[in-house]
């Protein structure tokens, strides 16, 4: 499971600094933004739910 967090991370992360570098592509730097704070929060519940009592 966190292989796959890590890998949309690294391609959100990705997505950021295209869309940073090429100027006229801003919103995919937003959107990348927003996908990788969306994908961390996501695996941080999950990751607090998985732990048992």
């Amino acid at each position: 499971m966190w292989t796959f967090i890590i890998i949309l991370l690294v391609a959100w992360a990705v997505l950021s600094v295209v869309g940073f570098v090429f100027e006229g592509l801003f919103w995919l730097a937003v959107i990348g933004i927003i996908l990788f704070l969306g994908t961390l929060v996501i695996g941080m519940i999950r990751q607090r739910g998985n732990k048992g009592p």
